[in-house]
């Protein structure tokens, strides 16, 4: 992969990466590394402590979630979950994905016959 692709990639990431947050803390109150695995898992990309940490604290700060401490065992975890100033935000994230980006994204990604190859 090209430096060029690698920068868009990371970039394309970078911008989406809060609004991914935001709806996995909205779908189940969600520890940071459950928070960073599942990124993974979704983009098939590892994403640092250093990323994803900055982004949970921001997130709070704006009181979009809200983090609470639970004993796991001998230690201790914070769970970030959505208030609920988030409730209509998700709603419009959906309905900004709907269209016509989600038709843009199937022609990148070749699905639905305009951008096979």
């Amino acid at each position: 992969m090209s430096n060029l692709e690698e920068d868009l990639i990371r970039a394309t990431l970078r911008g989406l990466s809060r609004s991914v947050v935001l709806w996995l803390v909205s779908k189940k109150p969600r520890s940071g590394y459950e928070v960073t695995k599942e990124l993974k898992r979704l983009t098939g990309r590892r994403f640092h402590a250093g990323v994803v940490y900055p982004i949970l604290y921001e997130l709070e700060k704006k009181r979009y979630i809200v983090g609470r401490w639970t004993r796991k065992g001998w230690r201790r975890v914070r769970y970030y979950s959505v208030t609920k100033k988030v409730t209509g935000m998700i709603e419009t994230l959906r309905e900004l994905f709907e269209m016509p980006v989600r038709e843009a994204l199937k022609d990148l990604l070749g699905e639905g016959g305009q951008g096979e190859r």
